[in-house]
């Protein structure tokens, strides 16, 4: 089959996974929320539209995120260490810790079927709602990070968490670290990096060592779908900062209300479903 052919016998998915990059671009600009938070959801519900088992549609929604999570993390990284927002001190005490979540997580959605993934994204996104929606501005419940042991364990929480889900660092990091009083400019910069040593091992091993389901959306390799990586990635990186100008302009902090509710309700619906599935 040529690219004419595909395109042709498939074009609703393709119009179907450009809208999504635009959407996920334009919310990343609009209200600093990370693509994963975005793009699973999404993806989860649009691929069940194609025909895919709710199972099916989460797994290929949880690495096609990660996937498309390593080029925009690698051009948000530049932005951020050109402001001297990044911490590498943090990063090199943390790095080993979280890859080492990064592969259990991974390596463990290869293993199992999405059902579970499905909840735990849900759980995941209506507590992210909540701390947007009543912790935003809050001061800090601790003066300073934890000890070695602990910070130990939120590096490898976050990376296992993360990859499970097919998030990036921000959802889970930004949140964690402003929480022990660390400074949220220097928090979302070097969430971006974490959102690297999260999203690019944790593609690699669901590409590698995922098993493509038989309702596997067309594209996909692994666990990873490519029609969706290549239509979401540029369309992403083209509209963040349309959405960056539209946050000049609007009130950000009423729009980052409104989105925790539909992220909220989103993860709601995801509960149900999985619920009403079992």
């Amino acid at each position: 089959m040529n690219i004419f052919e595909l395109l042709t016998q498939n074009l609703s998915s393709f119009l179907a996974l450009i809208t999504t990059g635009i959407f996920a671009g334009i919310l990343a600009g609009l209200l600093g929320v990370g693509g994963g938070i975005v793009i699973v959801p999404v993806l989860f519900f649009l691929f069940q539209s194609f025909g895919v088992s709710a199972e099916s549609a989460m797994l290929v929604a949880t690495a096609t995120s990660l996937a498309t999570i390593v080029p925009t993390s690698i051009s948000s990284i530049r932005s951020h260490h050109n402001k001297g927002n990044v911490d590498f001190d943090l990063l090199k005490r943390w790095f080993w810790f979280i890859l080492a979540g990064v592969l259990l997580g991974s390596g463990l959605v290869t293993q199992v079927d999405g059902a579970g993934l499905t909840l735990l994204f849900a759980v995941i996104a209506i507590l992210s709602a909540l701390n947007m929606l009543f912790r935003t501005g809050k001061s800090a419940l601790f003066t300073q990070l934890p000890n070695k042991a602990g910070q130990s364990a939120m590096a490898t929480s976050i990376g296992f968490f993360s990859s499970m889900v097919g998030i990036g660092g921000g959802t889970l990091s930004v949140p964690l670290l402003t929480l022990f009083n660390y400074p949220a400019h220097k928090a979302v910069g070097t969430a971006a990096a974490i959102g690297l040593i999260i999203s690019l091992p944790g593609a690699l091993t669901m590409l590698i060592f995922g098993h493509t389901p038989a309702d596997a959306p067309v594209g996909t390799v692994g666990l990873v779908n490519w029609l969706g990586f290549v239509c979401i990635v540029p369309l992403t990186v083209l509209f963040a900062p349309v959405g960056a100008a539209l946050a000049a302009k609007l009130n950000a902090t009423k729009l980052k209300k409104i989105f925790a509710l539909v992220l909220l309700i989103t993860g709601l619906r995801m509960l149900a479903n999985y619920f009403y599935a079992g």
